[in-house]
């Protein structure tokens, strides 16, 4: 049985550009044949692709580092470099990724779904792209695109309709194979479920997702127990069914357990606010019919459904409340995601000085941004721009006094500042 890994540590890196060439046309008794550098390829992107098949990420265990293919330079004869083939990485459905500081950059939460997680490099131009008729012979071309490794997390979080919740061994496991065709391990130890186990529930005609969440213990929100590892399913459920061991078999007061995971609940997230139904399980034992009149009279707002998984009695009662609960709540959302900016260059380093009326940007890594733009190209533009506000230029060149319509040079390149 493969090992269930629901968080992942993984660095990716999108393809570099490949180099434009510098190149002149050769040919017996051609004179002058002109400048046929051709352009280099561009990078392979990093793409995500969310598997059904997959339920762990215990791959990203085995291997943490994906690089995607270079382009190729550019040859002669304007022969342009190959593109780098994307690489394709599957991953879970539930899948979020988040970038170093927290944020999510993704949330794979269809399968099928696909999502470019880095660009490749763009391909730099040849020198056959820069000849005009005052330039006939440019002996110049542009590199590629360098990109940068980035460092992300894997978190899978099970995509279900119902979350059963519970101490260990109230029963969640043996509730699942009731209601669904799901198969869990049952075995009356705690902990036997250490992974989410999916099943599909078809009742008059509604079909809905039902996951048995590894069983909780007080300290949850803290880290205690499977901690962390079960709230993360517990997040995307739109109703939890709380299993309670309503008879009370293992000596435990059932109405403690129930204050109980409600406060683990509470603490993480917006969980305390989730719909919540209650089942009470093992009323075929003694004692389960004194403790549920106690239950009702404690929480009389509180719905309750007395069931016993060992003699299948009850469930009808119980999957009507849940179905009906389910079609007057909003389906799961994914979540919300942040703009990843994979393609912004690093421009520390640079200068802005002012030379007569003319506001100066100077730096290596000016000379690799211009190198990388095509400024015949409107999408190369709109990143020329953007590059410099996200990267602070734009500020840098207000603090130093430009204003509206001043005239902003970087390396031979020369235009108007906006605002």
């Amino acid at each position: 049985m493969a090992m269930f890994v629901d968080q992942a540590p993984f660095t990716a890196k999108a393809g570099n550009g490949g180099n434009g060439c510098v190149s002149f046309h050769r040919e017996k008794f051609v004179l002058n044949g002109g400048p046929d550098g051709g352009d280099g390829g561009h990078g392979g992107s990093i793409v995500l692709l969310a598997d059904g098949n997959m339920h762990t990420l215990l791959d990203f265990r085995m291997k943490a580092k994906y690089f995607a293919a270079n382009g190729e330079d550019g040859r002669g004869g304007r022969c342009s470099g190959k593109n780098g083939e994307d690489l394709v990485i599957k991953v879970p459905v539930g899948t979020i990724v988040k970038g170093e500081n927290g944020q999510i950059v993704a949330d794979m939460f269809e399968e099928g779904q696909r999502r470019v997680l880095l660009h490749g490099g763009r391909g730099g131009w040849g020198n056959a792209h820069f000849a005009t008729p005052t330039r006939q012979a440019p002996n110049f071309a542009r590199p590629g695109v360098v990109t940068q490794p980035f460092k992300f997390t894997l978190e899978l979080k099970t995509i279900a309709d119902v979350g059963l919740v519970g101490f260990p061994n109230v029963g969640k496991s043996t509730i699942l194979s009731v209601v669904t065709r799901a198969q869990p391990k049952i075995a009356n130890y705690h902990f036997t479920t250490l992974t989410p186990n999916l099943g599909i529930v078809r009742h008059h005609g509604q079909d809905f997702v039902m996951a048995d969440i590894p069983g909780l213990v007080e300290g949850a929100a803290d880290g205690a127990g499977l901690g962390h590892d079960f709230l993360r399913h517990v997040d995307r459920t739109r109703l939890l069914v709380h299993v309670i061991d309503m008879a009370g078999s293992e000596g435990r007061n059932p109405l403690a357990d129930f204050e109980a995971i409600n406060a683990e609940l509470s603490r993480y997230g917006d969980l305390k606010n989730r719909p919540q139904i209650v089942a009470a399980n093992k009323m075929d034992l003694p004692d389960g019919a004194d403790y549920l009149e106690m239950f009702k009279e404690k929480y009389p707002d509180v719905p309750v459904y007395p069931v016993s998984a060992a003699t299948r009695q009850g469930f009808d009662d119980l999957l009507n409340a849940v179905a009906e609960r389910l079609r007057a709540l909003p389906p799961v959302a994914p979540y919300e995601q942040e703009e990843f900016l994979d393609d912004l260059p690093d421009l520390s380093g640079y200068t802005v000085r002012r030379e007569g009326r003319i506001y100066l940007v100077e730096g290596a890594a000016m000379e690799r941004l211009i190198n990388s733009v095509n400024f015949e190209d409107t999408d190369s533009l709109k990143w020329f721009h953007l590059t410099l506000r996200r990267t602070g230029v734009i500020d840098a060149l207000r603090k130093a006094g430009a204003g509206e319509g001043d005239t902003v040079q970087i390396e031979d390149m020369q235009f108007d500042f906006i605002d």
